[in-house]
């Protein structure tokens, strides 16, 4: 095991045993072997699915979507780029099949779970769209309300004139975020909030803020979320199914 050959650089070899010996000094021994381990599982199921077969045209628009997309479309540009990454071209068409393959897999693993988890954890996908005024004195934040609510001065203007926020340049609209990524002290604060109503003066960092609730967007289970909570319970599908197998590494 020691003289087997691993890497060659010029006429020097690197073999299995010293390279696991750099992983393991450089702290990437671990997540190298996680790696090899999420492989083993994923090729376990593809070999007890070996009914699963992809779609000859949804494989080759796949790959024109590629070519596409990374301004391959050429022939002559397609073989040079196949050359740089040491590519045939059926090496390459079997890797493609393979990501599909992979992609079925996650979504059959993960049907049953993930309407389920969705509907559990629903509101903390939830976005809103918030505006903010920023400044430094709570008696600030309190006149700028006030001059809002009783004398009908211009939320976007105030926020112009007077925030300290990098928001200002956009009349203080923050934009969507997920309601999950708020401090908790403003998801309690707008937790009942209609479009148009003004929370605040709340202190945050030593600040002080005035949140204009602009937009209430449910959320729904498509899209990128989908695909987000697909690989999550992808990944914790596949940690499940190393529990309690006794896993040992036989290079030292």
């Amino acid at each position: 095991m020691e003289t087997e050959k691993f890497i060659t650089i010029d006429d020097e070899t690197i073999s299995l045993r010293q390279a696991l010996g750099y992983l393991r000094t450089s702290g990437d021994l671990q997540q190298f072997i996680m790696k090899i381990l999420r492989q083993h599982i994923i090729e376990q199921e593809l070999q007890s699915q070996s009914d699963l077969e992809i779609d000859a045209s949804l494989l080759e628009q796949a790959i024109i979507n590629f070519r596409l997309q990374n301004q391959l479309v050429q022939s002559d540009k397609f073989d040079q780029w196949l050359q740089s990454q040491s590519l045939t071209y059926t090496t390459f068409r079997n890797q493609f099949a393979a990501g599909l393959k992979m992609e079925e897999i996650k979504t059959k693993v993960t049907a049953e779970q993930i309407e389920d988890y969705f509907q559990k954890n629903q509101q903390s996908f939830e976005q809103v769209v918030l505006s903010r005024i920023v400044v430094e004195q709570f008696d600030k934040a309190v006149e700028l309300k006030t001059q809002i609510k009783q004398a009908g001065a211009s939320f976007e203007a105030l926020a112009k004139e007077h925030s300290i926020a990098g928001e200002k340049a956009y009349n203080g609209m923050m934009g969507a975020i997920l309601l999950s990524q708020l401090p908790p002290a403003i998801r309690d604060a707008i937790s009942t909030a209609q479009p148009g109503d003004i929370v605040g003066p709340m202190e945050l960092e030593g600040r002080y803020s005035l949140l204009r609730l602009e937009q209430r967007i449910p959320a729904t289970l498509e899209g990128q979320l989908k695909r987000q909570l697909q690989e999550q319970l992808f990944e914790q599908w596949w940690q499940g199914k190393l529990q309690n197998k006794n896993v040992k590494l036989q290079v030292e």
